[in-house]
């Protein structure tokens, strides 16, 4: 039997085309971003490269579904800058951020490609912690209220405040927020503010005293989100309307490795928790009695 040249043929970059929600056609579908200095624990990018990949995924070596990028050696609100213009300039479909001090577990990208696939949250982050004992889970609700307490391990909960560690965004999201973002270069590359560390003092006219605020860039995303009516614009209107429109899953448990010493964190914590059967807070009280 003849076997035509289109049947063996390989894919190659932009010959890969996966159907979006819309009907359209969409060949770049996902950019993993990874901000760094240059500097990996072995630690990480075994559990970055060992990942499985799910069916008709595929690596960016055979098939462009996957398209990694890395800005070496830029601050981080630059780097994150340049990845959401190569989000723009790719048309991706979805952006994830994954740190070079987050170690995500086995099944990540199984689990986002659900969500990917679904296509029903634009941001959603798995769980990790802070470099310290006891540990703080950065998922929020409020401002200046500390860390959101009432979960279990294995719940997906909804806040308003994430951070950047293990995150997948809707390309959309930064598309909306790249229309209205100040251009501004960084190495010579124009790129705009879609991520911005907010730092700035001035002098309160009421007090007279000398005011400084300082954030996060993911903090700041956040806020950019729910108050810019950035939901909607990206096609998300029912996100707009809820006061917590940022969905951490649980299940996906990213440890937090300290570069120079390679401990990972958490450390210690109650097997309760880990089963499931206790919350946050109740561990929290167990681990510092």
């Amino acid at each position: 039997m003849k076997i035509s040249k289109k049947m063996v043929k390989l894919p190659i970059e932009g010959d890969n085309k996966m159907n979006r929600s819309d009907g359209k056609i969409k060949s770049n579908r996902l950019l993993i971003s990874t901000p760094t200095l240059g500097m990996f624990r072995s630690e990480w990018v075994n559990a970055r490269f060992s990942q499985i990949i799910p069916c008709n995924f595929s690596t960016v070596d055979v098939q462009n579904f996957m398209n990694p990028h890395m800005p070496v050696g830029f601050q981080l609100v630059d780097a994150e800058n340049l990845s959401a213009k190569a989000v723009v300039d790719g048309d991706f479909e979805w952006m994830m951020s994954i740190e070079d001090d987050n170690i995500i577990p086995q099944g990540t990208l199984i689990k986002i490609n659900e969500y990917m696939i679904r296509n029903d949250t634009p941001v959603v982050a798995g769980i990790y912690w802070t470099k310290s004992i006891p540990p703080e889970p950065l998922l929020y609700r409020g401002q200046g209220t500390g860390h959101y307490a009432d979960w279990r391990l294995g719940d997906k909960v909804w806040v308003d405040g994430i951070p950047f560690g293990c995150t997948l965004i809707h390309g959309n999201i930064i598309r909306e927020l790249w229309k209205v973002s100040p251009e501004y270069m960084v190495n010579g590359v124009v790129t705009r503010r879609v991520f911005d560390n907010p730092s700035e003092g001035y002098i309160d006219p009421v007090t007279k005293g000398w005011m400084a605020t300082s954030g996060t860039t993911d903090l700041a995303f956040c806020k950019r989100c729910m108050t810019e009516d950035i939901f909607t614009k990206a096609g998300w209107p029912e996100f707009q309307k809820k006061q917590f429109p940022f969905l951490v899953d649980t299940t996906i448990f990213v440890k937090h490795i300290d570069r120079a010493s390679g401990v990972i964190y958490p450390i210690n914590l109650p097997k309760a928790f880990l089963e499931g059967k206790i919350t946050w807070r109740e561990a929290l009280r167990i681990m510092t009695v």
